[in-house]
């Protein structure tokens, strides 16, 4: 066992108390699937492999706490929580930082209005793979769960498509309207090589899906 699986192994028992509840598309196999691609972009693409195999797996402590709260939670409000669990396994202290900032910044995005502030290797990774795990089919069927656990409605057609800026805070008028506001711009929002071949066939797979959503909606096939 390696130091990043020696590690993992320590914190699951914490994080899968924390996740098994979730109803979101914010669960445990959502933490791993982004632990798996997580390392698979790192032996291409490089970076601290313990930063961001760890990382990925506690990005989304926050999203625990807003379902706990019913309120937004941006992931900094989260470090705290994951600064403690990583000294009650005794990670390496060096490196807790490092986590942390990987943590805080990875849902930054070329069409918010703040944009994207980081370039470290480790952080592009990480706001990666959890993109990846956005789109395409896995993507598909997570905004629906959200969609549902909020009770967003799954299309208002009569509502246009006229976001100008994506804002995590507030919620889309409907699940069609994220896909709008956030997924289909997520190919051009990747950072790394790796990532960026990836997403092309997700991204063409979503697009695949809205037109034919759109086709059924209207009653045209």
């Amino acid at each position: 066992m390696d130091e990043l699986e020696k590690y993992k192994k320590l914190l699951e028992d914490k994080i899968h108390k924390m996740f098994r509840k979730d109803s979101t598309g914010h669960d445990l196999y959502h933490l791993n699937r982004v632990y798996n691609l997580a390392l698979h972009l790192q032996e291409k693409e490089g970076g601290d492999r313990l930063v961001i195999g760890i990382s990925a797996f506690l990005h989304d402590v926050h999203r625990i706490m807003e379902k706990e709260t019913g309120k937004f939670c941006p992931p900094k409000d989260s470090l705290p929580i994951i600064s403690k669990l990583l000294e009650e396994v005794s990670f390496p202290k060096e490196k807790i930082d490092n986590v942390l900032h990987c943590i805080e910044f990875h849902e930054e995005y070329n069409f918010s209005k703040e944009g994207k502030t980081v370039s470290d290797i480790e952080t592009l990774i990480l706001q990666d793979t959890d993109n990846l795990d956005a789109i395409g089919a896995i993507g598909i069927g997570r905004t629906f769960t959200f969609g549902g656990s909020h009770n967003v409605p799954m299309w208002i057609p009569e509502r246009p498509f006229d976001r100008e800026y994506f804002d995590e805070s507030k919620k889309d008028s409907s699940t069609l309207h994220h896909f709008h506001s956030k997924l289909i711009k997520l190919k051009d929002n990747m950072n790394t090589e790796t990532g960026k071949k990836m997403a092309q066939a997700r991204h063409e797979y979503m697009l695949g899906f809205i037109k034919q959503f759109i086709s059924e909606w209207k009653g045209e096939v």
